[in-house]
């Protein structure tokens, strides 16, 4: 593996220079939130931050994407691609937590029966670049008790961890690999990965939450019906923002909008936490309430991911705690299960 060694303070150079020869997503700040968004000109990239308010998974499942046009004539109607296709690009910064969530995605859009070719398409074209977790974290982070870590390389073409006022960068594939003439000519010792290994360690040490994330699978596949699901739910708004800010959370809805013989398909995000999302046409609504609705949000993400996958679909970033406007928080609903 090629590995490189750079100043601390060049990642922002390095990546502007990125951008000036292909498109860059990068962490942005704005007042006190950090945002993933298009490098320009006039666009400074922030790395000095624990974690951004946004998931970057909307660099490959956007908000909004159109999927195809159509247009009715008198011989029927005339079918054309959406304009969702996209080139060569960068995502650069992202938290190994971030990275994680790739890797559970690809399990769901990129599987070898069912592939969603707009996720695909972009996903393939995109090299990711991840900034580890060497600084201290949130208090609401727990991504070592979800398989992950905060110095790690999964779901990432390049890994940068920062030691000391140096950065250790790790071309991790050969995506990554032909990006490597934007890193200097400087290459890493044994030394650097020595002090990347101390970083590592004392990252994954400053991890305090825990959570029993394996241990509650068995209890969930036998207690649908018990009386816990009553106790979590009532304080919920059904705002949304767990799901809309989780990076594993990728629930859509499929609309037509037409105006006189022209329309177009358009996939936007949606939430299991609405009582619209599971609404039948005939009225009838299998989740009537936010009880059911939670119920298959923990099931989701600690039982049904697992049974399809094998893997939990949480990556411990903490979004969820930080945001919910009424302090549900996940973890607590955890570890409430195993101890049922």
């Amino acid at each position: 593996m090629e590995k490189r060694l750079i100043k601390k303070d060049a990642l922002a150079g390095i990546a502007k220079k990125m951008a000036g020869d292909i498109p860059v997503w990068a962490p942005v700040k704005e007042e006190d939130n950090v945002f993933f968004k298009p490098l320009q000109n006039d666009v400074e990239p922030f790395f000095a931050y624990l974690n951004s308010k946004n998931a970057p998974k909307n660099v490959f499942f956007p908000h909004t994407e159109m999927l195809l046009k159509y247009t009715r004539t008198e011989k029927g109607f005339v079918f054309a691609a959406g304009e969702n296709k996209t080139g060569e690009a960068v995502l650069f910064g992202v938290r190994p937590c971030d990275a994680h969530s790739f890797v559970l995605l690809d399990k769901l859009f990129d599987q070898e029966k069912y592939k969603d070719g707009y996720y695909v398409d972009k996903r393939q074209k995109t090299t990711v670049i991840t900034l580890a977790c060497s600084e201290p974290p949130y208090a609401t982070c727990f991504c070592t008790s979800v398989d992950g870590e905060p110095v790690s390389s999964e779901g990432a073409d390049i890994l940068i961890t920062a030691i000391g006022g140096d950065c250790l960068v790790e071309f991790v594939t050969p995506k990554g690999e032909k990006l490597i003439k934007y890193f200097g000519e400087n290459k890493a010792d044994a030394a650097a990965d020595a002090k990347k290994n101390e970083v590592a360690s004392k990252a994954k040490a400053a991890i305090k939450s825990k959570i029993p994330a394996h241990e509650v699978k068995p209890i969930l596949d036998n207690n649908f019906e018990h009386p816990f699901w009553n106790t979590i739910h009532a304080r919920c708004l059904a705002c949304g923002t767990c799901t809309y800010l989780c990076p594993t959370c990728h629930c859509f809805d499929i609309s037509d909008e037409v105006k006189g013989a022209d329309g177009v398909r358009i996939r936007s995000w949606d939430s299991c936490m609405f009582p619209l999302f599971t609404k039948e046409t005939s009225g009838h609504n299998p989740r009537p309430s936010q009880k059911e609705r939670w119920r298959q949000r923990t099931m989701h993400k600690f039982k049904y991911y697992v049974d399809n996958f094998n893997s939990i679909a949480c990556v411990g970033c903490g979004r969820c705690v930080i945001n919910c406007p009424v302090n549900i928080d996940i973890r607590k609903v955890v570890e409430d299960i195993s101890k049922l």
